[in-house]
């Protein structure tokens, strides 16, 4: 019977060497049932993840205008301030959907630029932080959170390259100049009635190698759909991290792991303030020219791409100027 519900799994056994190939059975399973696991194990210090969130948490208070002096500068940017219903994810797989997403949100990009003629080459993927004059912490402690995320992905592409019995360091030289996100998405308490079919996030996958998700246990929070086709609410538990794969990995394993659709849900109308939600989301991404193709055997299901091409496209078709 598939796995229906998204698993719990210590990650500390492959990081001290106690037993990694076990660690490696249980992530092959999730990949390949659900798309989703929930990590404990992980090593990151907890402080850190309280000052990210204190400085986000800062930040989506001040006024709108002087969040928007940080705001996104061009729609194929993945920098900078996005306000509120200016994104639909779900437009990535529904082009119908023109909806707004009920969340506003900041993004950084790479905080150790690689070589000038890499980055140049990369172009917007390594386009410059738009760091905000207030919090003055955010900066160097969104920086410290960027470079953990990268660290503790790093392992768990050596997890999934033991899962998918290649050499354990075969993404290493894929991800050294990697062009991920971190996004904070605050998800505010509703003040008015959405409109119809207008959630907090669409369905949706994720497009990159996996996502590195810290959010909190408040009314309103993400759920998978799993392969019986049900919504199911992702667990919150203390001290862990939710991860998931994106389209790349599963274009890389020619879909014997699964990108799985996954949606963020309204809060009950009546929570109120209680339903604000602050998420920390690290979507991993390789080297901008890493090449994509199938990684087994067998027909390839698509054509081969690159990290930078199929990143650039999807992001382009979920904004929504109109709201802009």
């Amino acid at each position: 019977m598939p796995m229906l519900d998204v698993p719990v799994i210590d990650i500390a056994p492959f990081r001290d060497g106690r037993d990694p190939d076990g660690v490696a059975r249980a992530v092959d399973r999730a990949c390949r049932e659900i798309g989703f696991l929930v990590i404990g194990g992980h090593g990151i210090d907890p402080a850190l993840v309280d000052a990210t969130r204190a400085t986000a948490r800062d930040f989506f208070d001040l006024p709108l205008a002087e969040k928007r002096r940080v705001a996104r500068p061009a729609p194929n940017v993945a920098r900078g301030y996005i306000g509120m219903e200016e994104e639909s994810v779900g437009r990535s797989r529904d082009p119908s959907a023109t909806a707004g997403d009920l969340n506003e949100s900041l993004m950084i990009g790479p905080v150790d630029a690689p070589d000038a003629a890499y980055a140049a080459a990369g172009g917007a993927h390594f386009a410059a932080n738009l760091w905000p004059a207030r919090p003055a912490a955010l900066r160097d402690v969104w920086s410290d959170y960027y470079r953990a995320m990268g660290g503790l992905a790093a392992v768990l592409m050596r997890i999934f390259a033991r899962a998918l019995d290649l050499d354990e360091r075969h993404f290493d030289p894929l991800i050294d100049r990697h062009i991920s996100r971190l996004r904070v998405r605050n998800y505010p308490a509703p003040a008015t009635p959405p409109l119809p079919g207008q959630i907090r996030a669409g369905a949706h996958s994720d497009y990159g190698s996996l996502t590195i998700l810290c959010t909190e246990d408040r009314p309103g929070g993400l759920q998978v759909c799993n392969a019986e086709g049900a919504w199911r609410d992702v667990p919150i538990v203390p001290d862990t991290f939710i991860v998931n794969i994106g389209d790349l990995m599963a274009r890389w394993t020619n879909d014997t792991w699964v990108s799985t659709l996954h949606r963020v849900v309204n809060p009950p109308a009546a929570a109120g303030a209680a339903s604000r939600r602050l998420s920390l989301v690290f979507f991993h991404n390789p080297n901008y020219d890493a090449p994509i193709e199938s990684l087994v055997p067998g027909p390839a299901k698509y054509p081969p791409t690159t990290s930078g091409a199929h990143l650039a496209r999807l992001f382009s078709t979920t904004q929504n100027p109109a709201a802009a």
